[in-house]
């Protein structure tokens, strides 16, 4: 596996021989997960939509991207068989989804591990619409981290990543933006604004597929909360649900962590947004 991504750049023949070896193998991040079982995502949606689940509006949504993003300038998207979606699962309770734990985009793999939404002890979703919604999120979102600019340099033969957008390192990998002081609602740090940007512009194109597609929110308190995250709806109260929902354990896991990284991402991201750009919409 030697391909690039559309905006990466390699210093060092053995930078790249090392990036070419982590790429061919994606057993490290699957082995994060030893009780999933994890396949290339249009096995996935073949496998749902032969369970007579509908995968049109994932479809509908990934064109719907293309189009969005290729007016940004990223021509390329992240490709459909770099993406592993895990699901029947053989832990008991197991319940996946955007914020389940140790999945996303990889730069060095260039690969993305993504769980299906919802209970996992089965191989389709028990919601398929909000499923769906979910996983199209979630590419969308890698999609922009496949696509930004990055460059690695060769630290006696390991590649290390010294630029990912507008967030340089050193060449010892350390950031040169520091971290945001504990429990402030803004943000000052480059990470947090990239990785704002990026869902945003994801939830704003799911959000535009439940719409055309008349997928609804939920009537459970788990469900409602997923959708208004995946969509961009969350209120100020969501923000701070999470551990109060009467679901179980690996649920209120879940519900906590999508409250954490609405919090810690989304918020400071608007408030950033807010005060370096106000007027200026979306």
């Amino acid at each position: 596996m030697t391909e690039l991504a559309p905006n990466e750049s390699v210093t060092g023949a053995e930078a790249m021989a090392g990036l070419a070896a982590m790429r061919a193998d994606p057993s490290p991040l699957t082995e994060k997960h030893p009780a999933h079982v994890f396949r290339p995502l249009p096995e996935t949606l073949a496998r749902w939509a032969a369970d007579g689940i509908d995968t049109t509006p994932f479809h509908a949504g990934v064109e719907n991207t293309k189009r969005r993003y290729a007016a940004y300038g990223l021509a390329k998207m992240l490709p459909l068989d770099r993406v592993l979606v895990g699901c029947a699962s053989s832990r008991a309770g197991a319940f996946g989804g955007f914020h389940h734990p140790d999945q996303g985009y990889r730069h060095l793999q260039m690969m993305a591990v993504i769980t299906m939404y919802g209970p996992m002890e089965r191989r389709s979703p028990e919601r398929p619409a909000l499923a769906l919604l979910d996983l199209l999120r979630a590419y969308a979102h890698d999609c922009l981290h496949y696509g930004s600019r990055r460059r690695y340099v060769d630290m006696r033969g390991v590649p290390v990543r010294t630029q990912y957008g507008i967030n340089y390192r050193r060449a010892t990998g350390q950031s040169y933006s520091a971290a945001d002081q504990r429990g402030t609602p803004h943000t000052r740090n480059l990470g947090i604004v990239m990785e704002g940007a990026c869902d945003r512009e994801a939830r704003a194109v799911t959000r535009q597929t439940a719409e055309r597609f008349g997928v609804t929110e939920p009537s459970d308190a788990l469900g409602a909360l997923s959708f208004r995250d995946v969509t961009g709806t969350l209120t100020e109260g969501d923000a701070g649900r999470g551990v109060d929902l009467p679901e179980g354990e690996e649920q209120t896991r879940y519900a906590a962590a999508l409250s954490g990284y609405e919090r810690g991402v989304n918020r400071r991201y608007s408030r950033f947004l807010e005060e370096f750009a106000p007027g200026e919409g979306g």
